[in-house]
């Protein structure tokens, strides 16, 4: 628009300079001249005003304008989209503001959106999307979640019941099976893990997902998997880990079974597995439908270091008293209704929120530049 003003601005002076050249003093023309070109000028000011105005009227959670809720692909779609409605109905009644929710098609995909359109997107993004996009545009997370009581996660090495490894410096030379290249504890962490001890694995192959990679260790197709390890959790839902790596797996693995529907009881749900008087959490339990034996199969040898949990981002110029409403909005839901938060978030297991900041994702943050890890790896 102000290239249209400077060219009305030329345009006059042309024909200023060409009266004067040609030594007449048509007084009238030039008035007229004079007052065409102001006149062009008004109306393209006016026209950038209004244009300005208009766009400024299209606030952050109207109709027009909605709030863009960004999921990661980090299960099915389908999970991700019913719980992600159920929490648009409880923000829009809480805040008045209206959202549209979304899962990315990929986990970069996720982040480059939120840069994109950074004045009115939410994310729920795990700690290494996080660090990735902060660097990128300046995204702000505010709430990391809570899982049974842990606001941390850790990488779980699991090997098959039967087989001679004991340790993490028995993998070397051993085949690996890993989620993807993109899961902060199903490959970033351990791939920093053995750089740092000198191990070489051995072949190694990305089989898709969590799930896949308890598949392929139930069916003899890798050494060794990585994948998410959340403790077991007894009837009540409160963990019975007692924090030591040793103690990290379930001692009583030949009682395990599905819960039916005449079982269900406190925090066991119908289709739950347990073992004996504990539930399961980790990455196992995500193939207990196909493999009830998958505990009595699958063992896990060790544990990594802890894991900043996956949590809800900001887009870098999200309005702050928007952002402020909407966080207070996601902590009364989990504090008031903890049954219906944990529907809602029932895809990625969070059953509480809680205030974070950057600096506890610091030890992701040096791992990625260790790793010389960027978006395009993600």
């Amino acid at each position: 628009m102000r290239f249209r003003i400077w060219i009305a601005l030329a345009l006059a002076m042309t024909l200023v300079l060409a009266a004067c050249g040609d030594g007449t003093s048509d007084t009238t023309e030039a008035e007229t001249t004079d007052t065409t070109v102001a006149s062009v000028a008004t109306t393209t000011t006016e026209a950038v005003m209004a244009t300005t105005t208009t766009e400024a009227m299209v606030t952050v959670g109207s109709a027009d304008n909605p709030i863009k809720v960004l999921f990661v692909p980090s299960v099915s779609a389908e999970e991700i989209i019913a719980g992600g409605e159920l929490l648009d109905e409880t923000l829009t009644a809480a805040t008045g503001l209206e959202f549209e929710v979304s899962v990315g098609s990929s986990y970069a995909a996720t982040i480059e959106e939120m840069c994109a359109s950074p004045e009115n997107t939410i994310g729920f993004i795990p700690a290494n999307g996080y660090v990735l996009a902060n660097e990128l545009c300046g995204v702000d997370m505010v709430l990391k979640s809570e899982r049974y009581g842990y606001d941390v996660y850790w990488t779980q090495f699991i090997v098959a019941r039967d087989s001679d490894i004991a340790s993490v410096e028995d993998l070397a030379g051993k085949k690996w099976a890993y989620p993807d290249a993109t899961s902060t504890s199903g490959y970033l962490l351990p791939s920093g893990l053995f750089a740092s001890l000198g191990i070489e694995v051995g072949e190694s192959f990305a089989a898709g997902g969590h799930p896949e990679v308890a598949r392929a260790i139930y069916n003899g197709e890798a050494d060794f998997g990585t994948t998410y390890y959340s403790p077991y959790i007894d009837v009540d839902g409160v963990s019975q880990w007692d924090g030591d790596p040793a103690n990290a797996d379930v001692t009583n693995f030949d009682e395990c079974s599905i819960v039916t529907a005449d079982q269900v009881t406190g925090k066991f749900g119908e289709g739950d597995l347990v073992c004996g008087d504990l539930e399961v959490r980790d990455a196992r339990r995500d193939i207990r439908a196909e493999a009830p034996d998958v505990v009595a199969k699958v063992k896990i040898i060790a544990l990594s270091d802890p894991i900043p949990n996956d949590g809800m981002a900001f887009g870098p110029d999200f309005p702050q008293d928007l952002k402020d409403e909407i966080v207070a909005a996601m902590v009364d839901y989990a504090a008031t209704d903890p049954d219906g938060f944990a529907t809602a978030f029932d895809a990625y297991s969070w059953d509480n929120v809680l205030p974070t900041n950057d600096s506890e994702f610091d030890s992701i943050r040096a791992l990625l530049q260790a790793l010389n890890y960027s978006l395009d790896d993600f």
